[in-house]
């Protein structure tokens, strides 16, 4: 009898965890477009002529999409899962984290905190379905981060900015801290 229930509670162990892998790739799909989603609607929401935040969302989200594109056709990684699709960059960490990085370069550390947690999310939902590993997520989330930092004006309260300046045979990056 004991051995019995010992089956069954381990069949009923990995059943639940299947279902728990899926509902975690399914979360990790919904969310790589809904951060994006929630930063371009909040653009509609809260108006600024002076800077522009509809165009400076489509500047980013749309210059991170096309560069993690090309990176996956000059890369041409294949996926740990041997899927048909590439793998370097995660396409969908790429968008979740260039929504947050909007997110909190617009509004501030208090909705970017979160935004960031959810967009770590996607990234892990990605390697947990195998179908990218560590480095394939670490260049989305950089691409992301990079795109939305790059063209994304920064909240009027934030002590931390980036700035990207050309010089005569290249470019300098800075970081200036206010306080």
């Amino acid at each position: 009898m004991k051995k019995i229930l010992l089956i069954t509670l381990c069949l009923l162990c990995i059943t639940n965890s299947k279902a728990q892998d899926k509902t975690i790739t399914s979360a990790g799909d919904i969310l790589q477009m809904a951060l994006p989603a929630v930063a371009f609607g909040s653009t509609f929401l809260y108006k600024d002529d002076h800077t522009k935040p509809t165009w400076q969302f489509i500047k980013a989200y749309g210059s991170s999409v096309i560069l993690e594109q090309a990176l996956k056709h000059i890369v041409q990684k294949p996926r740990p899962d041997g899927s048909d699709n590439l793998s370097f960059p995660s396409g969908h960490t790429t968008s979740a984290f260039s929504g947050a990085a909007f997110i909190q370069r617009r509004y501030g550390w208090k909705y970017g905190i979160p935004s960031y947690i959810l967009a770590s999310f996607v990234g892990y939902s990605r390697i947990q379905a195998k179908k990218h590993d560590g480095w394939d997520v670490l260049a989305g989330a950089t691409i992301g981060i990079g795109t939305s930092y790059l063209f994304t004006k920064p909240y009027e309260k934030n002590k931390i900015n980036v700035s990207l300046n050309k010089v005569d045979k290249g470019y300098t990056i800075g970081f200036n801290y206010s306080f």
